[in-house]
Order: structure tokens, then sequence, then C-alpha cells
């Protein structure tokens, strides 16, 4: 006959004179009027059907912690999501790993945007198209890799051509890991996808930021000239952003101030994903930090976004 100790806090509300409960296996106490109650107790070690029945319970619990922990990144154009993703991997020590080893892995939404008809092809060359606009995002697909995600397949990611404007003949390879960071301007905007976000963050950078660096980038980066790319912000950018991505500011758990440079929300956010690595189903249940991050220093950082 073996013996083990089981130890309860139970926390009830006044309830009256008397009341029986029950722990585990169904082992019954009895207690009277109280508000708190520490139990600790020895039993009789349980039948091998309880001792079954509690390995199948561990076996659950761990095949639902191999879930990955999913962490949404939005916020308005150039306002620092990959760069915020960037420096999480960074200070996980992640970005020097192979991708096959990680334990952390991004991806973002920009890589899922439709493919265009020649008539939209047209129009996007003359800047004419609404990039930021929910529509102009393959949002059944972005479902499908999430699910898959979720249930531990290994997925192959599409490859976006800014300036051709059109997908790649080639796919970026995403490996199963605990963590997953899903950057992108509207990915709070769906409910369907914004549901299957266990955090979801929101980066919040000075609108004459975003614009400075959005106008560099694409003149830099996709050849394009100042004028196409104010006209194309003031036409499409800026309208899209108050109407679509900034009213889901209201969804997130954690607003970021001023992006890659706010190094205190950044900190916090990677000790709460190191919890996650280390802690396994308990941490994973615990929820996620709510409320806003203040920042105490800068950092000069650069962003990518499309269009």
């Amino acid at each position: 006959m073996y013996t083990f100790f089981v130890q309860c806090r139970l926390i009830v509300n006044r309830i009256g004179k008397f009341k029986w409960g029950s722990v585990g296996d169904g082992t019954c106490f009895h207690f009277g009027t109280i508000n708190r109650l520490h139990f600790l107790f020895v039993k009789p070690f349980a039948s091998m059907a309880g001792d079954s029945e509690t390995r199948l319970r561990s076996t659950e619990n761990e095949q639902i912690s191999k879930q990955p922990f999913l962490i949404g990144v939005s916020g308005g154009t150039a306002s620092g999501k990959s760069s915020v993703c960037e420096k999480i991997m960074e200070l996980l020590g992640q970005n020097k790993i192979d991708h096959h080893q990680r334990q952390v892995a991004t991806l973002s939404q920009d890589s899922f945007y439709k493919e265009l008809t020649p008539e939209q092809k047209a129009k996007a060359i003359k800047g004419q198209f609404n990039f930021d606009h929910p529509d102009a995002f393959d949002n059944e697909l972005i479902k499908k890799t999430l699910h898959d995600i979720i249930q531990g397949k290994t997925v192959q990611i599409p490859v976006y051509d800014f300036i051709t404007h059109s997908r790649k003949d080639e796919f970026v390879t995403l490996y199963p890991a605990d963590v997953v960071l899903f950057e992108g301007i509207l990915i709070f905007y769906s409910q369907e996808i914004r549901d299957l976000f266990q955090m979801k963050l929101f980066v919040d950078t000075d609108a004459d930021t975003r614009l400075s660096r959005r106008v560099l980038r694409d003149i830099e980066e996709r050849g394009r000239d100042l004028e196409q790319v104010l006209t194309q912000y003031i036409t499409f950018v800026k309208p899209a952003f108050e109407e679509f991505c900034l009213p889901t500011k209201k969804y997130a758990d954690v607003i970021i101030p001023r992006g890659a440079d706010n190094l205190v929300a950044i900190n916090l956010i990677v000790q709460h994903i190191q919890d996650i690595m280390n802690g396994g189903f308990s941490k994973r249940q615990s929820g996620c930090m709510n409320g806003h991050v203040t920042p105490r220093k800068r950092r000069t950082s650069e962003s990518s976004r499309p269009h």
C-alpha cells in the first residue's frame, strides 16, 4: 500500500453551516462555515484505474501544450511591426538558430496579398490600387495557414513581390514552433482570424514618423517617385488606416508606443514569451498581459511595410 500527499486550496463563498465536497477521484471532505480552506491530507494510493486516468490527463495536457502560442502584432503602415518582431527574436536568441530548431517563428500578412487581375495590376503599377483594404488580402489562406500552424504542421508561406505586385513561384517553409509571431496591418480586422491569437500587440507610432519611413522605403526599395508615394498615402493608406486598422487597436492586449524604440515594452513581452517557452501548459493557460506599456528609452529603428 502506497500513500501520497495532495494539497488543495479551496476558495469558497460563505455558503451556510455545512458543505460536502470532493477532490480528485471522489474522496469526500466536510467543512463548516468558512471563507477559505487550506486542506492537506494523506490518502491511500488510488487504484490502477485511477492511476491510468491520471496518466491520460497528463498525456492530454502534454498534447495541448504542444500547440503553439500565437501572438498577433498589428499597427499602421511603417509603424515598426516587423522591427518589433525582429527585436523579440534577437533578444530571445532565435535569429541565429536554424529554422528547423527555432522555438519562435515569425510570418507576415504581407505574404498573403491576393493575386491581382491584369486590370488591378495596371492600377497597382500607377499607385492606384488600395493595398491597405481588407479585401486586398487572401483571408481564407491566412485562416487555413494559422489553423495548420495550431495543429503543429509544417506550412508553406507564399512570397509576394512588391515590385511586380504578384506572388513568386516560391515558398518559405515555416516549421512548428512553440511561439509564432504574425504581424500585419489588418490581422485583427477579421474576428475569425483575431480570435486565433492568444496575445495581441498593437504598435502605436506617430503618423509623421510612419509617413517618413514609408516615403524612404518606397523610394529606396521599390523604385517609386515621391509624388506617387504621397498620392497613394493620401488617397489610400491614411483613410484605410483610420477606417480599418486604427479601430482594431481596442482589441490589443498590449499597446507598444514607438515600436522597436520601446525596449521596456519589448523586454516585458520577451519575458512573457520566455515564461511560455519554459513553463508549458500552465503558463500558456495563464492569460496575457493587458494595458499600456510606458517606455523609458529610445532607439533608432526602421520598419518594413509594403505599399
